[in-house]
């Protein structure tokens, strides 16, 4: 079923994967590495949520796996970038979780982190130029 107000619903999506990428710099100033992760994750499936609406023109699944996310909504990618999209799900998980939580944040220290704050701002910031608004 087709959505009514793609263009605002898009920019719900947006709206909220950019705040989410000023809270995951945040919490890297702030020294919160694997929170940092966790939101980074947040921020890359909104866009990847808003991408998605633009595509398909329905509602995105409740999925929070990107590299399916990706796949589900057409766009196009290469391994690399799966294997980016995978280790950026994973932070959700490990994030989350106590019995992998510790060597997660024995991981996430200032130099991972940063490497992919970076990546996910990269590719935030490819999937939003495909964006049409």
């Amino acid at each position: 079923m087709r959505i009514k107000n793609k263009k605002s619903i898009i920019k719900y999506w947006i709206s909220l994967a950019e705040k989410d990428i000023e809270v995951m710099d945040s919490l890297f100033k702030s020294s919160h590495y694997p929170y940092a992760l966790f939101i980074g994750h947040l921020a890359t499936e909104k866009i990847l949520k808003a991408y998605y609406v633009d595509k398909k023109e329905k509602h995105p699944p409740f999925i929070h796996d990107l590299a399916r996310l990706a796949v589900e909504s057409g766009l196009t990618f290469s391994e690399e970038e799966k294997t980016f999209l995978d280790a950026v799900s994973q932070f959700n998980i490990e994030a989350r979780y106590p019995d992998i939580k510790l060597s997660f944040y024995e991981r996430a220290n200032r130099d991972f982190t940063s490497d992919y704050i970076n990546k996910i701002k990269e590719f935030y910031q490819w999937v939003r130029l495909k964006i049409q608004l």
